[in-house]
């Protein structure tokens, strides 16, 4: 049987995990009476509610064409998002191919731009499909121009441009290559995979050769290496052993499992080819990137580098009065086992021990990618004290200071062009492009510092009445841009430790935004509100009624009608804290508190902080 090896790529909710749904229906993976869920590859509960990709997970089809000869397709769905850029990275080693998807209304957008100037750095060649063609916005020869224009900014090569082109609707099910098509199957896309991806360049007689892409764990396999065999064929039970990228062995062992791809099942095999991709079972410490291989070979294979982390939080134990009781994984101990565990996996995120001993540096990608991070954690029972993101600096061959800049793509009504214009200079970016794009909307490119976007989301979004769409990309380092203003308001802390009371809470709303409601459990230096000016306020949100004899003159009290409190999700509150303060996250809680607790020891501190 004839393989083919394919990565889909594509922006946030450009539909592919959509269109692989299809793609398996249409081959025949799934029986006619089978219950499958929707958007079957996204396999967790974070990627199932949140509707994005994060892991990139590797599938097998198989396709019969017209003369009765079959294909097996291996395609590896990839992560939208460049905050896990990571795993993109490392499995387009496994693919001879991509297929770039493209929304027909809003382009190639920035996160298609990261994953298309790695695939094309290695030579990979794509096949476009112009998805969703039946938008009633749709824009597609403009779309192909920009897709095209890409191509050419990222240095493709001649072979790489000349792209064969579908046009397809992913939720209805068909591809073809007439623009103007509106019915049909996914036959053509399958066609052009087999006709215009090469086969695997594996080498069938070479000893046995494999690269680590991905790493899973399971409670019996323990360690399951994924990756693709780049040559010769490995067999249950046969001596295998591992090589770092320096050529060290790390350890040997046995081949004691090997699974293929079959649809959304991992098969177990007793035998993997040449080209094949396939988990494998049976080592310990083996990890991303290194080749496990035959005992003959000294040389290993070459992996990709990744891209260094650019942002960092701080992870601590929760020292809050309220600690330990809703989590069950509480000590620093079991904090950096699991954070450890989750660096082992992802290469995008580095760990290190702070000198406290309780706390550490968590590097990655972006807010994005941490926050995730930090709520897989909370749902595993771990609590959490979080600290403001920071960005890594660097240092230029001179010796000067530089930071992250982020490529800023910013659609939004023409009616608030200008507030965000204004908001984004106060952040020190610089505007390198604005044109309208269809619809009333505008379309406008920054390259802005990433320390000056951190928190900024929540505010676009209030000052574009939630109508308008962000999206950061990763641009280069650049000069280190002086201080940058941030969060203007103060806020409200509670100087006591108690029930909070709607009697103390109604005056309390004059003063800015309330963050708790009435009988929620406070302690002392916890975050209770936004301040309306730009210092901070200590409250007491506890004091209740005194109940005495006397009655009001106008003979009842005025009922106490509260607004509802603003309930922040884990990325909002992540960005609003400031340096001073922290996010406690616990399996059934989000508060905000002063990394100081008590207020002499704050003063002490911002004391400190300007001698």
């Amino acid at each position: 049987m004839s393989l083919r090896n394919v990565a889909i790529i594509a922006h946030v909710d450009h539909g592919k995990t959509t269109l692989v749904d299809q793609l398996f229906r249409q081959s025949g993976t799934f029986r006619d009476n089978q219950r499958v869920e929707e958007r079957a590859m996204d396999s967790n509960d974070l990627e199932k509610e949140r509707g994005i990709t994060i892991l990139a997970k590797p599938t097998s089809i198989e396709w019969i064409d017209g003369a009765g000869v079959a294909t097996r397709i291996n395609i590896v769905d990839t992560p939208g998002h460049a905050d896990f850029g990571g795993e993109v990275e490392r499995i387009l080693s496994m693919v001879d191919g991509v297929i770039l998807l493209v929304d027909s209304a809003e382009g190639a957008m920035p996160q298609t731009k990261f994953v298309t100037g790695k695939a094309l750095a290695l030579g990979l060649r794509p096949i476009v499909v112009v998805n969703k063609v039946d938008r009633s916005d749709a824009r597609i020869q403009e779309v192909l121009d920009e897709v095209f224009d890409l191509f050419v900014s990222l240095e493709a090569t001649d072979e790489q441009l000349d792209f064969p082109v579908l046009y397809a609707s992913g939720r209805n099910g068909y591809a073809s290559k007439d623009e103007n098509a509106r019915e049909g199957t996914l036959t053509p896309m399958f066609e052009t995979i087999v006709s215009h991806i090469p086969p695997p360049s594996a080498d069938p007689d070479g000893p046995f050769k494999f690269l680590v892409t991905l790493l899973d764990r399971d409670n019996f396999l323990g360690r399951i290496l994924t990756g693709m065999v780049f040559s010769g064929s490995v067999k249950t039970n046969m001596p295998i052993h591992a090589l770092n990228n320096d050529g060290k062995i790390v350890e040997t062992g046995r081949a004691s499992k090997i699974m293929t791809f079959r649809g959304l099942e991992r098969v177990p095999t007793d035998e993997a080819q040449a080209g094949d991709i396939i988990s494998l079972a049976g080592l310990t410490t083996a990890t991303v990137s290194d080749t496990i291989c035959d005992p003959s070979v000294t040389e290993p294979l070459h992996a990709q580098p990744i891209d260094p982390p650019t942002l960092s939080m701080r992870f601590a134990v929760n020292d809050s009065p309220m600690a330990g009781r809703e989590g069950t994984k509480v000590t620093s101990r079991m904090i950096r086992d699991r954070l450890f565990r989750e660096a082992e996996s992802n290469v995008a995120v580095k760990v290190t021990e702070a000198s406290d001993r309780d706390s550490y540096e968590v590097a990655g990608r972006g807010e994005l990618q941490l926050g995730v991070l930090i709520e897989t954690m909370r749902r595993e029972g771990f609590e959490l004290g979080i600290s403001r993101p920071r960005v890594l600096f660097a240092e230029d061959e001179d010796g000067n200071k530089t930071e992250p800049y982020e490529t800023v793509i910013i659609d939004v009504d023409e009616e608030y062009s200008g507030t965000v214009v204004e908001k984004m200079n106060v952040r020190k970016a610089e505007m390198t492009d604005m044109r309208p794009s269809g619809g009333g909307k505008t379309r406008i490119t920054f390259s802005a510092p990433s320390r000056g976007m951190i928190g900024y989301h929540g505010e676009f979004l209030s000052d574009t009445r939630g109508t308008g769409i962000m999206n950061r990309l990763f641009e280069k380092y650049g000069p280190h841009k002086g201080k940058i203003e941030g969060r203007k308001n103060g806020v409200l802390i509670s100087n006591g430790a108690g029930e909070a009371n709607s009697y103390a809470l109604g005056p309390l709303e004059e003063r800015g935004i309330l963050f708790v409601g009435h009988g929620e459990q406070l302690y002392e230096g916890m975050i209770v509100g936004e301040n309306a000016k730009n210092d901070d306020l200590e409250v007491n949100p506890m004091k209740a009624k005194q109940l005495t004899n006397f009655r009001a003159s106008g003979g009842k009290d005025d009922a106490i009608r509260l607004t509802p409190p603003k309930k922040m999700t884990l990325e909002q509150a992540i960005a609003y804290v400031d340096d001073d303060e922290m996010v406690e996250v616990t399996p059934k809680s989000i508060r905000l508190r002063k990394r100081h607790l008590d207020p002499h020891e704050r003063k002490k501190a911002s004391r400190a902080k300007v001698a």
